[in-house]
């Protein structure tokens, strides 16, 4: 009989030969063993009554959040699909999460300007990037050397959401503290050299194809971590690139010491970058491709952001 254990490292092998994430992949063994621990509970019935059931246990008792319940709609997919070669077949209507229209958190330019000025160092410039290049946390801490096009002032997200790639924009006001970050990178570059463990990770198995090209400059990280480390995935120890959780955290502090009192994280700047071009007079068209928007109707979100009261004289106004 296969084990959870069994079936979580098969699940793991597959989610490697697809190319998916590690956070993906971590969230996918995540829902399999909630899955698996419920099933124990309720053994009875088909893979799609028991698929059923779940979903709507998530929704009804656990009054998950509906991207919840669609990441773990999702991982049943690819537990029956992928890896057990059974797909589900039609698993009939479940009880969905309640769907909420909520706006995104945007920050006001004073409010960005206050959060930077309580940053230093690393934290900050990626704050910056934030905000200035409308980047996730995770497309900024795992950009690369030649990710940096300082003649066109243009950023290239590879790999970004929907393993899309995508340009934007370089800030003018970045480009001396990025080169400083890049100079700190050369320090650690030259230093795996010295130490024997000059190569990184790189996608699609390029370093069977290209040989050295894990210890080129060019795919180096730009913001290399501090030490070395173990790659979970395939053992190698080298040096991955910074995580995110000392930005966030130092992103969250400066929000308190700004006095902010919106509650925010690191995605709030991405929000602001978007919302402030359509402030400026940007068509949402040209917003949608610089944030990787799959489809407009993403993008038009933050119309009603800006939308909040702009124009709009209250009665009180008229009385007072």
């Amino acid at each position: 009989m296969t084990t959870l254990h069994q079936i979580i490292e098969t699940a793991k092998q597959v989610a490697r030969v697809r190319g998916l994430s590690l956070s993906t992949e971590r969230t996918y063994a995540h829902w399999i063993r909630r899955y698996s621990h419920w099933c124990r509970q309720h053994p009875n019935g088909t893979p799609e009554q028991k698929a059923r059931g779940f979903l709507t246990h998530l929704a009804v008792k656990q009054r998950v959040a509906p991207s919840t319940q669609n990441q773990a709609l999702n991982a049943l997919v690819f537990l029956y699909r992928d890896v057990q070669k059974k797909p589900l077949g039609e698993i009939g209507e479940f009880a969905y999460s309640k769907r909420q229209r909520n706006l995104p958190t945007v920050l006001s330019r004073q409010e960005i300007a206050g959060l930077l000025a309580n940053m230093r160092g690393t934290n900050r410039l990626v704050a910056s990037m934030l905000y200035g290049a409308g980047l996730r946390i995770s497309e900024c801490v795992s950009l690369r050397i030649k990710d940096l096009d300082f003649d066109q002032r243009m950023i290239t997200v590879r790999q970004g959401k929907g393993k899309k790639d995508r340009h934007t924009p370089l800030p003018e006001t970045l480009i001396e503290p990025l080169q400083a970050q890049i100079a700190k990178a050369q320090r650690y570059y030259n230093q795996g050299i010295r130490d024997g463990h000059a190569g990184v990770e790189v996608p699609y198995a390029l370093e069977r194809k290209y040989k050295d090209i894990d210890k080129s400059w060019g795919w180096f990280w730009l913001f290399p971590a501090h030490d070395y480390s173990t790659c979970p995935r395939t053992g190698v120890y080298r040096r991955h690139h910074l995580l995110p959780d000392s930005a966030r955290k130092a992103i969250k502090r400066a929000g308190k010491e700004a006095g902010i009192a919106k509650h925010f994280g690191p995605h709030a700047l991405r929000h602001s970058f978007a919302t402030h071009l359509l402030e400026d007079g940007y068509d949402i068209r040209t917003v949608q491709e610089l944030m990787g928007h799959k489809d407009v109707s993403t993008t038009q979100i933050y119309t009603h952001v800006l939308n909040r009261g702009s124009g709009v004289r209250s009665p009180l106004e008229s009385i007072l």
